[in-house]
């Protein structure tokens, strides 16, 4: 039997035995944490330096390139020490502490895509009150109220994950993950977990309905604008939140919502890569790809930066 006082450590699990393999893997993984670590990087610093951005759409875009960038360095970085050493073994407090992080990155965007949903939401149905509605000091209240949302959801399932006895420490996943630490629970402590669990998923779920009602309130009010031109602007600035809340309910889907079976584990791990890599890494390159503003400002930033370097080789 094991528990935090007989055992210091969980074994993850490697995507492969074989040497080449896994080196292969970190490179792998290696890319895919620059793109995201660069990617959101940009987007922070674009919105920071760019004073034409200091705006609640994309005050609530800099908070969720934030959260992104913490979520892919929980995980992405051990993975990579774990497939360059070769060795599976992560801390009890290293995995508590993994399962706290990811945990709250993953709340926190939930909590940003629906204030980014009424965001839209009034800019569109309710364009002469915005500025009223969405003032500065009504934007600080709702992240710091989710955020606080966040924080204790995130405190109640790592306190209901590790109040457990653990009967082993093989975890069967890349990094620790609620779901398969409660398969490795010797008591039925393990319960109480599965029961926040469930209502975590009724929770998203009503989130979820939420922004649906939310955008088709906004077609509604789309579809009332006289010019076509009007409408396709107005749809233009939906878009990059639509396609992100997608992409992350499918890939949630993936790994969650299919029915209980016997799946390989390395399907299992596809599975996690893709909801916990392919979000972060791809939001940045959404909300750049058909937004001036973004495209204007991430010119600025390359641009400051080539010239920083011009300047540096010319005083070398």
């Amino acid at each position: 039997m094991y528990n935090h006082s007989s055992t210091p450590s969980f074994l993850l699990l490697e995507f492969s035995n074989i040497r080449g393999l896994q080196i292969l893997h970190f490179f792998v993984f290696l890319v895919m944490y620059f793109i995201a670590l660069i990617g959101n990087l940009l987007i922070i610093i674009a919105i920071l330096t760019d004073y034409q951005l200091h705006s609640p759409m994309y005050l609530f875009l800099f908070c969720l390139a934030v959260m992104d960038l913490g979520s892919v360095s929980v995980t992405i970085p051990k993975s990579m020490a774990m497939f360059l050493m070769n060795d599976r073994s992560i801390s009890y407090s290293g995995c508590v502490a993994q399962v706290f992080f990811v945990l709250f990155f993953i709340a926190s965007d939930f909590v940003l895509l629906n204030i980014m949903a009424r965001d839209r939401h009034v800019a569109i149905c309710n364009p002469l009150h915005y500025e009223r509605i969405m003032n500065k000091a009504a934007c600080v209240k709702m992240l710091l109220v989710g955020l606080i949302i966040s924080l204790i959801y995130v405190i109640l399932h790592t306190s209901g994950t590790f109040v457990n006895t653990f009967c082993s420490n093989s975890v069967n996943q890349f990094f620790c993950e609620i779901p398969q630490l409660l398969k490795l629970s010797c008591s039925d402590i393990y319960l109480v977990e599965v029961g926040l669990l469930v209502l975590s998923c009724i929770v998203a779920s009503g989130c979820f309905i939420f922004i649906v009602i939310t955008y088709v309130q906004i077609i509604a009010a789309v579809l009332r604008i006289p010019s076509v031109y009007g409408q396709k602007k107005a749809l233009s600035t939906c878009v990059p939140h639509l396609t992100v809340v997608s992409i992350l309910v499918i890939t949630g889907a993936f790994s969650y919502a299919r029915p209980p079976s016997d799946i390989s584990s390395s399907l299992d791990l596809g599975f996690a890569v893709m909801y916990s890599i392919i979000p972060p890494m791809s939001n940045p390159f959404i909300y750049s790809i058909r937004n001036k503003e973004i495209k204007n400002a991430l010119k600025k930033v390359l641009f400051a930066v080539h010239s920083s370097k011009t300047i540096f080789k010319v005083i070398m």
